[in-house]
């Protein structure tokens, strides 16, 4: 999953993706978090065929869902996915706690 999310493009499509609606309105149905490919490309200056490339390596990674519906390919991020992420961020491995201080300073001899 995140080796997919590794490339700026295929990013900041999640991160449209992974907002359930526009800004400064209020999501009520399923379909207000479907995008439909053409929007997300906006702003983006990348190719279609680059978008519909990123698009799919994100599918394949888990992270995005698709499904055609005539000659509109439509994307969704399903909550299940974020709260996935959420759990690997916040869980055991996010703690800066446990983790020994390192000293960043090469040639440093104690």
């Amino acid at each position: 999953m995140l080796k997919a999310l590794g490339n700026p493009h295929r990013l900041a499509l999640f991160e449209r993706l992974s907002r359930c609606c526009k800004p400064g309105t209020t999501c009520s149905t399923k379909d207000e978090i479907h995008h439909c490919v053409g929007e997300l490309g906006e702003g983006l200056d990348i190719a279609p065929s680059t978008l519909s490339h990123h698009l799919k390596e994100l599918n394949r990674a888990g992270l995005v869902e698709m499904e055609r519906r005539g000659k509109e390919v439509h994307c969704w991020v399903e909550p299940a996915t974020l709260d996935e992420l959420a759990g690997f961020f916040s869980g055991p491995f996010a703690s800066t706690e446990a983790r020994p201080h390192r000293s960043h300073t090469r040639g440093a001899t104690s």
